[in-house]
């Protein structure tokens, strides 16, 4: 463990080198698939088959909005592949960055399902390690607005990653690395042997700043994190019709967290110590640590036969957060007295099946169902003091132990049709059936969906849509523990009560349209506006780094997005900029996780701004090739990155000492990145690659959190260069 007041030589600058035996190359010989007529592009998308052109007719995307990445693209942002996931969803319209590693589309807190070849990935404990590796990636889109019926469970965004297959025999080897201590040795390697494709990945990622800084500082204490992520990928072709596809991941991620050195003490009473506790201990003697484990396995069989298409996958998964204050008694001084040692794991396992059937040349009929089972261990074990009614401690500390099990079952089925109704205009219309039925609570909704898709010019295109949605709580979230155990304790809640958290219902209402002004330019616009009954949202609550989960009894969303894409020859931009307004009313569930009934009050008869509310949104890149010849290729790149800030805490409430909550947001902020990589060619391919990045080019120091609003226990600053 790296000792957190080392003094270290910091470079400015991040420097990759590749070496490949042989590029890998994708089979381009399939037809490119049918996709959804509103599609706003930020680039060529390469479909890997015909069983993966089949895959995308079971799944479309008609009537949402999507956007869509290539493995390319991801190479032209600063550090490429080696780049936080998070990291690569902020190139895309609406989505506002967060500390540790969340990310917040549409004003929805979370809300992001992930599929892997167009397969549910069940959700991991919630944290802040990225589990997902970009390397892997062939291509990934993100969908949004009014999703077809075949969307259920988390509704806000669908990203769907394509993998890497159909290989030569060969692979790459990368070592990128530069300030805050960063090492990422990387490995791909793919092949074919007969009717075998196969595909391995993995890396390792060392450095320095793991976690946001709680300062402006450019150098955190007590900050180093160790990451390793591993995926594997192989395909049997049955024939020309059918396949085998078996999928597996592995991450297991350390993380210290940072200092703020001039972290206040709150010992009990004025100034008094805790009985039998060392006292008046600096702030770097506090060394809490957080562990993360994900693995997930796949098997999917996908048939495809005339008109008939369908996928079949069974999926497992474990994931779990260990957090660890490792000196209690500096936790115990600089926390109020509560020091909360808590391991959650979360194992899951399901069923996904698609179907499509086109009948006749008007109607392609698809129907499905899924079914997820989750259990959730919770053991805490939480330092405390026993108080008097004055708040004077009684003796030394005692430890309150928990152990929580929770289960729940989430299901889903869906039918619609896809109808002609000319050769310009399309209707999708249909309904799910979800169930959600857990250790607390049963609830159920059929949801209608339709969307109209209108395209009077092959450069111009139109979509409106109406959704229903129900997004349960994600199991992992939802507070479990006892607050009774807590009274006449230091860890005593304020608020002593809480209802059940329950799933969220909403309307959601999404139009837009995109036009290519001249050959390479396209503009877009969209708007959404969406209505919601036990509005979901997620924080962190007390010392460890997990969310937990509540309800608002109302919530309302609108928003507005411009994007614009140009490409010509080795040359392309994109420019995104989003508005969106998120509220809720009426604390509603969970209401324990509040600071004061002052508060739950105030929300009770007043709209407040979510805590992951950012007014404007904006992302922007540019990459340029030029000088490319049979031995060498030069390409440059930009991107940046806008937001008018997320919420804290303001002003007072009226009557009280109390402020509002989430009455005022952190300030703007932006950063901007830039990069050079230099390709080598021998025989005509590219055989070592060199790359220079810089990130964050003029040093901003920016908070993402300032440690007020609702459910935000720390600040948070941006990274520096």
């Amino acid at each position: 463990m790296k000792n957190s007041n080392q003094k270290y030589y910091r470079s400015v600058f991040c420097l990759t080198v590749v070496l490949a035996g042989q590029t890998i190359r994708a089979q381009t010989n399939a037809p490119s698939p049918v996709t959804s007529t509103n599609v706003t592009q930020l680039g060529t998308v390469t479909v890997v088959g015909h069983l993966n052109q089949a895959r995308e007719e079971i799944v479309p995307s008609l009537g949402s909005t999507k956007y869509e990445i290539t493995a390319a693209q991801i190479q032209d942002i600063p550090q490429g592949a080696d780049a936080p996931f998070s990291q690569i969803l902020l190139t895309t319209p609406g989505m506002a960055e967060d500390s540790l590693g969340q990310v917040h589309l549409r004003g929805e807190h979370a809300n992001i399902q992930y599929r892997i070849d167009d397969i549910l990935l069940p959700e991991g404990i919630t944290g802040f390690g990225s589990e997902l590796d970009p390397h892997f990636v062939q291509s990934m889109s993100l969908l949004t607005g009014s999703l077809p019926a075949e969307y259920g469970y988390r509704t806000a965004g669908i990203v769907d990653i394509q993998t890497k297959a159909g290989f030569e025999n060969a692979g790459q080897a990368s070592v990128y690395g530069g300030s805050y201590d960063t090492v990422i040795p990387s490995f791909e390697y793919g092949g074919t042997q007969g009717k075998f494709n196969f595909f391995i990945s993995g890396s390792y990622d060392h450095n320095d700043i793991g976690v946001e800084n709680p300062t402006p500082s450019s150098v955190p204490i007590h900050d180093y994190t160790d990451q390793y992520r591993t995926f594997l990928y192989g395909s049997y072709i049955i024939d020309d019709s059918s396949r085998i596809t078996m999928m597996g991941s592995a991450d297991d991620s350390q993380y210290e967290i940072p200092i703020d050195p001039a972290q206040p003490l709150t010992l009990q009473g004025s100034g008094a110590a805790w009985p039998g506790v060392s006292t008046n201990l600096p702030a770097t003697a506090l060394n809490d640590n957080q562990h993360e484990q994900n693995y997930y396995g796949v098997l999917a069989y996908q048939k495809s036969a005339g008109n008939l298409n369908f996928q079949v996958a069974a999926y497992g998964r474990e994931s779990g957060a260990h957090y660890v204050p490792d000196d209690v008694d500096a936790t115990l001084d600089y926390n109020s007295g509560v020091a909360t040692d808590e391991d959650r794991k979360l194992y899951s396992g399901g069923l996904q099946a698609d179907a499509s059937y086109t009948l006749g040349d008007k109607h392609t009929l698809r129907a499905g169902l899924m079914l997820l089972d989750e259990s959730v261990s919770a053991d805490t074990t939480t330092t405390v003091f026993q108080e008097t009614s004055s708040g004077a401690a009684i003796g030394g500390p005692i430890n309150v132990v928990q152990d929580n099990v929770t289960h729940a079952v989430f299901g889903g089925a869906y039918l619609q049709d896809e109808w002609k109704l000319l050769p310009q205009l399309t209707l999708n219309y249909g309904a799910r059936f979800d169930v959600y039925s857990s250790t607390d609570d049963d609830e159920n909704q059929i949801s209608p969906r339709v969307n109209l898709i209108y395209q009077p010019l092959k450069t111009t295109s139109l979509h409106i849509g109406y959704s229903r949605y129900f997004t349960p709580p994600p199991l992992e979230t939802v507070p479990s523990a006892d607050i009774v155990a807590f009274n006449g304790t230091s860890g005593q809640e304020a608020i002593t009560y809480g209802n059940t958290v329950k799933a969220e219902r909403a309307n959601y209402y999404d139009a837009g349209v995109t036009h290519e002004i001249v050959p390479g330019l396209t503009l877009g616009v969209d708007g959404y506006y969406k209505t919601a009954q036990n509005q979901l949202d997620d924080g962190f609550f007390g010392q460890s780094l997990i969310l937990s989960s509540f309800n608002y009894a109302e919530g309302r969303v609108r928003g507005v997005e411009f994007t614009a894409n140009y490409a010509y020859k080795g040359f392309s931009a994109y420019a995104n900029v989003a508005y969106s307004v998120a509220q809720g009313r009426g604390a509603n569930t969970a209401q324990f996780l509040w600071p004061d009934q002052t508060t739950v009050n105030y929300v009770n008869h007043n709209w407040i701004y979510l805590d992951h509310d950012q007014r404007i949104t904006g992302s922007f890149g540019a990459d340029y090739t030029w000088k490319e010849t049979s031995r060498t290729a030069t390409k440059v790149f930009v991107d940046g990155l806008y937001g008018s800030g997320l919420r804290e805490d303001a002003d007072l409430i009226p009557g009280t000492g109390d402020p509002v909550p989430n009455g005022s947001s952190v300030g703007d902020y932006y950063t901007i990145g830039i990069g050079v990589e230099q390709g080598i060619k021998w025989k005509g391919k590219e055989h070592l690659t060199l790359r220079l990045d810089v990130v964050n080019l003029t040093d901003n120091a920016y908070p993402l959190r300032t440690g007020s609003g609702v459910g935000v226990n720390a600040a948070q600053y941006g990274e520096r260069r």
